[in-house]
């Protein structure tokens, strides 16, 4: 299983979205990426997610979001694109 970290903003998104597509090559078919650790974030951690989905398409594996904040949600929702990733029900509550 793939993870966040607890802080991806600006930052961090461009070496942590190296990090995760490199680590594609090792991954089930299905991705998963817990991203229960993800405490500090901006809109560059939904850029990050959604460039992952779209790396995981490329390479013809699906991307499943493990453990995901309501605020990390919230903020998918906000801008448009909680459809496009795929939040396993099992949210966490922070």
């Amino acid at each position: 299983m793939l993870a966040l970290p607890a802080v991806l903003t600006h930052n961090q998104a461009n070496q942590c979205l190296a990090a995760l597509v490199l680590a594609l090559d090792k991954a089930p078919a299905q991705v998963e990426l817990d991203v229960s650790a993800l405490q500090e974030f901006d809109s560059s951690a939904l850029a990050v997610l959604l460039e992952l989905r779209r790396a995981c398409l490329r390479v013809g594996k699906e991307l499943c979001i493990v453990a995901a904040s309501q605020r990390l949600m919230h903020l998918a929702a906000l801008y448009g694109v909680g459809s496009l990733l795929a939040f396993a029900s099992n949210a966490s509550t922070s």
